[in-house]
């Protein structure tokens, strides 16, 4: 267990000098900043946008729709997908596909340069490793997600909108379930949810891909660990975040 305590305590000050760097001025990092910007959105989109669909119409679409289909109260399912598309399978999915995509070509990216001692060369030259190559990934890692929510949110209504459809079903009572549960507080803690859920990915794989060694096997595994360390990490934090906002806001619990 002593190098897995290393390793998170090594990512906490990681964090740290991270948050320090990004306030302080000087700001070198901006061009870098947009072109991760564009590079994250060009490469999870279409993955983002297709997964989310497909993942709320199947088990809380259809499933759903079929069971509430036979009580006769398929109105309930806008209700549900407050639950399963803003709660749960938006920030979830969004922190799969940009871990999956966006993580490991980032870990693969610094874990070449670390390999070429790319990153001891920025140091002699007293080039700043963390201000210019990972302070850029991480606010890039926490809008483009925080970004990618409100689209999985809006894409994963659709798909309930496309089971009410599928079951020959008015919109009336989706839209009125759907709007009597949900809350500003929904909103903002999925929002808020998945901008933290960038940083653990941003954090987890930069520091993987900055520590790699042992060649091109060696970049290989720590984009593996990076992606298995971020899940964890995601999930770790989704438990803790959802049981303070519900012990926080009791409301949310009560189905209207």
């Amino acid at each position: 267990m002593g190098p897995v305590f290393e390793q998170v305590g090594s990512m906490v000050i990681l964090t740290a000098r991270t948050l320090r760097s990004a306030i302080r001025a000087p700001y070198p990092y901006g061009d870098e900043l947009i072109e991760q910007i564009v590079f994250t959105i060009r490469l999870c989109w279409l993955p983002l946008l297709a997964s989310t669909f497909a993942l709320n119409l199947g088990a809380p679409g259809l499933q759903a729709a079929g069971v509430l289909h036979v009580f006769g109260s398929l109105d309930r399912l806008g209700g549900f997908f407050v639950l399963t598309a803003v709660r749960w399978i938006g920030p979830l999915v969004t922190a799969v596909v940009v871990a999956g995509v966006a993580g490991t070509a980032i870990t693969a990216d610094l874990g070449a340069r670390k390999i070429r001692e790319e990153l001891d060369a920025l140091q002699v030259l007293g080039v700043d490793p963390i201000k210019n190559l990972v302070v850029p990934r991480f606010l890039a890692l926490v809008l483009v997600t925080t970004l990618f929510d409100a689209f999985a949110i809006l894409f994963g209504l659709a798909s309930g909108i496309a089971a009410e459809l599928i079951y020959n079903q008015s919109l009336g009572g989706f839209f009125a379930t759907l709007f009597s549960n949900s809350s500003v507080t929904d909103v903002w803690g999925s929002v808020l949810m998945c901008a933290v859920f960038g940083g653990i990915i941003a954090v987890v794989c930069c520091f993987k891909g900055m520590t790699a060694s042992g060649g091109a096997a060696g970049v290989g595994l720590a984009v593996n660990q990076a992606v298995v360390i971020s899940l964890v990490g995601v999930s770790f934090f989704n438990y803790v975040f959802t049981a303070v906002l519900l012990a926080t806001h009791p409301e949310l619990q009560t189905i209207r």
